[in-house]
């Protein structure tokens, strides 16, 4: 175990396992200031009535929620900071100082679920009733922040305790600023609201630094934003904040993000809170004529775009794939949380100088708010593509998409994922990952969502691709062993990538996309006593005969150069949005030799 650790603490980077362990001994011991920081409550004012953009849709109204999916006070009252709205548990310590509440409460559950609504969507969504046309907006938004800010005084209480949340705070302050005109003469208690979380975040910067994750990026974001902001007005520490920032923002983007715009998260929705931090960044930026990022900034970002819209389905959802804790950074446009069309639009709009999206829409609401141009051209339509620097695979034709993700972890992996296949029938997933339902659970589900289990691929021996260290972390990283990279041939598109676990179990998998099926071509081997291949299917009225199943005119036939010692229709679980989980049907089809698979999917006329 000793070794591993050691494999691990190499691949994380000795520098930013040494930045993590300074941080906590610093906090601990008092070496760190952010542990004595202090600063009287803002009073409000906050925001004063701007001028209405012209132009935008009327008859908007916010409705709270949480996740995309939990409603929040329908009567739009302020909730109560201090309790889940996942568990509904309070925190029973919210005049502790942050750092006495722990990372980690059993009787509290998931702390996400108290942060949530102090990541303050409802600026945006309060900021956005008011701009068309519904003075109620601005009413609501000045009692929801000053009952927050009784609540949570400076530094004490469980939402003061990320240095993350409060940046999210200072990207939603300053594009409500935006929205509201209220950027450059703002209320002094704005103002003081800033600086009151610049103070939290700046101390710890190095933490989320050493992450290598959206805590960087968002830290960034924020000391950039915020400490323009403060220095536009006059208050000397806002430039230092905005040259860290601005020193971060571009090492992140060219650390992080690869050359084929691959994040280091290896998530879908992680991608889409990167790609809204920097498209945050950049209106700021240009809201108030600050220099451009370097050249390599932007290609970084332009990069990051594409590879989000090469995920993109006809209405907006994209694969659940990797980690997904339920953020959406920049909930301005009022689509369902899965529409990851308006983050797409804006960042395309602001670093490739295109419209992803053709048409008129909520996507384009947006960039109507914050006062960015829709772009006259038309990006190209994106067929197979594969992005190897990250590891995915994508093979389209006119009716079917199908990602194949392999392991090429320069960062920590979040998922036992290796060789998951995604597919989607025009809107339908019909093969489809679990997500991550919460980071703070009971078992089985701390294990089940982020496992292999959780997955379309293989499994071996009942246990995982990787050994679990810990809540976030697996040893053993995987790596890609053989690899065929994606080509056209006469049968269509196809792919194939293999790995070897630290057990010595292969597996490697071919995948074809013909006219009206998918072929999937599974080797295994070096495995103990079973691999078991699962399909993760779409819910319906599946049925299963012999070795095929249906439902519908899809079929799903799968065939062995091997004895199938098991195949059967199982319960399976999955989470589209952050702490709800909800049942699926799952095919799995065991072996107890080495042996070929070969499924076969087939479909009818779309």
């Amino acid at each position: 175990m000793v070794v591993l650790k050691l494999r691990v603490i190499m691949a994380l980077g000795l520098i930013s396992v040494l930045r993590v362990l300074w941080f906590r001994l610093s906090v601990r011991f008092g070496f760190n200031s952010v542990k004595w920081l202090q600063a009287d409550v803002p009073e409000g004012p906050f925001f004063t009535a701007g001028v209405i953009p012209p132009g935008l849709a009327k008859g908007y109204q916010y409705a709270p929620s949480g996740f995309g999916c939990v409603p929040v006070n329908g009567d739009r009252t302020p909730p109560d900071w201090h309790r889940s709205i996942l568990t509904r548990r309070r925190c029973v310590n919210p005049d502790y100082p942050w750092y006495l509440i722990p990372d980690f409460d059993h009787d509290l559950g998931d702390i996400k679920g108290v942060w949530e609504l102090s990541r303050w969507d409802w600026v945006l969504g309060f900021a956005r009733e008011y701009c068309e046309g519904k003075a109620e907006g601005l009413t609501k938004l000045e009692i929801w922040l000053d009952d927050w800010v009784t609540a949570n005084p400076p530094y004490f209480g469980p939402n003061w305790k990320c240095g993350q949340e409060a940046s999210i705070r200072v990207m939603h302050l300053a594009m409500a600023a935006i929205m509201l005109g209220n950027v450059n003469k703002p209320e002094a208690s704005l103002l003081k609201l800033v600086e009151v979380h610049m103070q939290r975040i700046a101390p710890t910067i190095n933490y989320a630094i050493a992450q290598d994750n959206n805590h960087g990026t968002s830290e960034a974001a924020a000391l950039f934003i915020g400490g323009a902001w403060l220095a536009i007005h006059g208050i000397v520490e806002g430039e230092r904040w905005q040259r860290q920032g601005r020193k971060w923002l571009e090492n992140r983007a060219r650390r992080l993000i690869e050359e084929d715009g691959s994040f280091s998260q290896y998530s879908v929705n992680y991608h889409r809170v990167v790609l809204d931090t920097f498209s945050m960044v950049e209106v700021w930026r240009r809201s108030q004529a600050l220099p451009a990022f370097t050249e390599h900034w932007y290609v970084k970002t332009a990069v990051a775009t594409e590879w989000l819209r090469a995920m993109l389905q006809p209405a907006g959802d994209a694969p659940n794939l990797g980690a997904n804790d339920g953020a959406r950074l920049l909930p301005l446009a009022a689509t369902d949380y899965r529409d990851y069309r308006p983050s797409v639009q804006l960042a395309s709009a602001l670093f490739c100088q295109q419209r992803a999206i053709q048409g008129h829409g909520e996507w384009n609401v947006p960039l109507g708010l914050l006062g960015v141009e829709v772009p006259k051209t038309q990006a190209p339509a994106i067929g197979s593509a594969l992005f190897d620097h990250g590891g995915y695979a994508i093979l389209r034709n006119r009716v079917c998409f199908a990602l194949l993700r392999y392991p090429r972890f320069r960062f920590r992996p979040g998922q036992a994922d290796a060789l998951h296949l995604d597919l989607w029938l025009g809107e339908c997933n019909l093969l489809r990952d679990g997500g991550s339902f919460g980071y703070n659970t009971k078992e089985p589900w701390q294990r089940y969502f982020p496992g292999v289990e959780s997955h379309n691929t293989v499994q071996f021996d009942d246990r995982d691709q990787m050994p679990r260290l810990s809540r976030f972390l697996f040893g053993e990283w995987l790596k890609t062993t053989l690899f065929e990279p994606l080509k056209e041939t006469a049968d269509g598109p196809t792919v194939s990538a293999g790995y070897c676990d630290y057990k010595g179990a292969c597996h490697t998998r071919k995948v074809t996309l013909g006219k009206d099926r998918l072929s999937v071509e599974d080797e295994v081997s070096g495995f103990s006593k079973s691999a078991v291949l699962r399909w993760r299917l779409m819910p319906g009225e599946w049925k299963l005969k012999g070795q095929t199943a249906t439902m519908g005119d899809v079929s799903i036939a799968v065939i062995a150069s091997v004895p199938i010692v098991r195949c059967k229709l199982v319960e399976g679980w999955e989470s589209r949005y952050y702490g709800q989980k909800t049942p699926l049907p799952v095919l799995e089809v065991g072996l107890a030799k080495p042996g070929h698979l070969t499924t076969e999917i087939t479909w009818g006329t779309l």
